[in-house]
């Protein structure tokens, strides 16, 4: 992988590498890139990562570990940095004004106005300590503020980045954190950040990042989820309400009531929506309600005008005109109506939950990246799980690549015999009629990047340490809870070993279910999440071993637990998205009228990443062993996307045999 990595430095083809748990990837990227940013002296190499996790692993691991590694070879020590976004920096001119009040709910349920005064008691203590901890703090990093405070509280401290007035007009500017890490950034040989910050960098024309000639795409398999996050938006009556507060002082009350019966308004349109879900078009009321609020947040941003060095409150206005700013655009987003956007209706229906709310999302961005992903630098994306079915299209197209502009495995053997290696070949480029929604780049003129796929397998032999069992005698799941077979199912394989399961499940109803099930037909004792945090989850489960730990998404890709503690892993039904997910129906559905399959194109690869990134928590060492039991019996029987969904995983030891994984579950536990 180190070899290929360098290779795409040196000759600028971009590279997707599939590198399972346990190849050392970090290494192999992070290598390369020291010798292109210090030996050849070609400025900051940019690695980008989806999660926390792996951002903290490079900067206090893998880094340092690599800088004492090569300072003697190179003359000097490699300096690394990490960029966030504004947000996630503590902002002294906010520090310095103080925050906002949280209003009080005085006409609420009995008792909420001492609820408040708790609250606001609460949160002015919190608000004390981060004062405090940033007068000494070098960064005014929120994640070394420990322990931390609520995300209120730290939404009052921090200044998001369009509501920033610029260090130049800040009478903080010379001491801002965030300028200072940008700074620092500059000045790196590697610099890293997260897919979030670098899908706004795309978005905003390049300039946020330090310039650079190569970006590192870790977790790569997260990037579309991570640049649709960051390009949606939101109009609802509570987010006009609050940008009514936030400039009431600063405008005058016709500007004030105009806002206000725009939120008004929009809440009663959007009230006359029968129930949440995709909008094709906007209701004539609704459409009516989002162009008054159109109207007003413009009326606002005149009204406020421009903001000056000299103003008496330069931050305060520059926030209430930004946050405005927001609401026309989004408005005039919402008008629009583009074919190439989502609109959905979301929010409401329960007590104490915000007003419903319209909100936008990018069809596909694809076409994004095909236009300013690659764009003047060498991109290499890697994770463990790129190559779906067996082979790379299905993610370089998500990525922008033109498949047939692509060296990739030729078939779906994409695991070669040690030591791996590479086949390389031409694959048809997918038509317009089975993937409509991936959108195209607006350059036209412009080359298709040129691109190279390789799989680097994994250094643990999966078919001796692992087995794949599909209880495929289990009826087909048909309700979001769990069966009563399938129940028993898990009652036995869980019985079998003596605890030491992870179960990933697919809704909070199934989760709930098992544990009551587990818990009341055996003596073994049962974490469910949401009970207690997720880390002291977590650290009970290790520590444990007749114990099984419950839970939903979350934890399909965010637990590591290798060693005895987790030996077995229980996925009760295929992750397919849910059919009233607004952005997967709309995109099936533009497949469909294409006349691909909707649910091929989307829902199964889909389903694909979420699957093997649930089987991929149970090998996590070279000495792990264990078994991988679905209660789906579809992933033996599906003759449509079975096959595919397997070969999107580990190649683990296949087997529909109940009596020989109890068994084996049975030896495990006398170990």
């Amino acid at each position: 992988m180190a070899e290929a990595a360098s290779e795409a430095i040196r000759t600028g083809e971009h590279l997707l590498v599939q590198a399972g748990t346990g190849t050392g990837k970090s290494l192999a990227y992070l290598v390369p890139a020291l010798l292109h940013g210090i030996a050849q002296n070609r400025g900051p190499v940019m690695v980008s990562t989806a999660t926390l996790a792996l951002q903290a692993q490079l900067v206090e691991s893998d880094l340092p570990r690599l800088a004492d590694a090569a300072e003697p070879l190179l003359g000097r020590r490699p300096t690394f940095a990490v960029l966030k976004g504004r947000h996630h920096y503590a902002c002294l001119a906010r520090l310095d004004a103080g925050t906002e009040e949280p209003e009080p709910d005085l006409f609420g349920d009995s008792g909420s106005g001492g609820q408040w005064l708790g609250q606001a008691g609460r949160i002015g203590k919190q608000v004390v300590r981060v004062r405090e901890w940033a007068e000494r703090s070098r960064t005014g990093d929120r994640d070394e503020l420990d322990p931390g405070v609520d995300d209120q509280v730290w939404r009052s401290v921090s200044m998001p980045a369009r509501e920033c007035v610029g260090a130049q007009r800040c009478p903080f500017g010379d001491d801002c954190f965030a300028e200072a890490s940008r700074v620092r950034a500059r000045s790196a040989d590697i610099v890293v950040t997260n897919h979030s910050l670098l899908a706004v960098d795309m978005m905003s024309g390049r300039h946020i990042l330090p310039p650079h000639e190569v970006l590192v795409v870790d977790e790569a398999h997260e990037l579309a989820d991570r640049v649709t996050s960051a390009a949606r938006a939101e109009l609802s009556p509570d987010a006009i309400d609050r940008a009514t507060r936030r400039i009431r002082s600063i405008v005058d009350g016709g500007v004030v009531e105009r806002l206000t019966e725009a939120a008004d308004g929009l809440a009663i349109a959007l009230g006359s929506v029968t129930r949440p879900g995709r909008l094709v078009e906007l209701p004539p009321e609704v459409r009516d309600a989002v162009s008054l609020a159109q109207a007003a947040g413009r009326a606002a941003v005149n009204a406020i005008g421009e903001v000056k060095a000299d103003d008496p409150d330069p931050v305060r206005k520059q926030q209430g005109k930004s946050t405005v700013l927001t609401l026309a655009e989004v408005a005039e987003r919402l008008l629009d109506c583009s074919p190439h956007d989502v609109i959905w209706v979301e929010g409401g229906g329960q007590p104490g939950h915000e007003r419903p709310g319209l909100h936008v999302a990018p069809l596909s961005v694809a076409g994004l990246f095909a236009s300013l992903l690659y764009q003047d630098r060498t991109v290499i994306a890697t994770s463990a799980t790129l190559a779906l079915g067996g082979r790379f299209d299905t993610v370089a197209i998500g990525l922008g690549l033109n498949t047939a502009y692509g060296r990739t495995p030729a078939t779906n053997d994409v695991r070669p015999d040690p030591p791996t290696g590479e086949r390389t070949g031409k694959v048809p480029k997918p038509t317009r009629s089975t993937q409509p929604f991936l959108v195209e780049s607006d350059d036209e003129s412009a080359d298709p990047p040129e691109w190279r796929a390789l799989d680097v397998g994994s250094p643990f032999d999966y078919a001796k340490q692992g087995i794949l069992y599909v209880a495929a005698q289990l009826p087909r799941p048909t309700q979001s809870g769990l069966s009563d077979p399938a129940a028993d199912e898990l009652v036995r394989l869980v019985g079998a070993l003596g605890g030491r399961t992870l179960g990933l499940f697919s809704s909070r109803r199934a989760a709930e279910r098992a544990a009551e099930v587990v818990r009341s037909r055996t003596d073994l004792v049962v974490y469910l999440q949401g009970d207690e945090a997720l880390p002291i989850l977590v650290r009970k489960f290790k520590a444990e071993r007749e114990s099984c730990l419950f839970g939903v998404m979350s934890l399909w890709q965010g637990v590591d637990v290798p060693g005895d503690a987790c030996q077995l892993v229980v996925i009760d039904r295929l992750p397919f998205p849910r059919p009233d997910e607004p952005l997967a129906a709309a995109r099936s559905a533009a497949v469909d009228a294409g006349g691909g399959s909707g649910f091929a194109a989307v829902s199964v690869p889909v389903a694909a990443v979420r699957l093997a990134q649930g089987v991929g928590r149970l090998v996590r060492a070279s000495s792990d062993r264990g078994v991988v039991a679905v209660l789906d019996p579809r992933l033996h029987t599906a003759r449509s996307y079975g096959g595919f969904l397997r070969d999107s995983l580990p190649p683990f030891w296949y087997t529909t045999n109940r009596e020989v994984v109890h068994g084996a579950l049975t030896r495990l536990a006398s170990t």
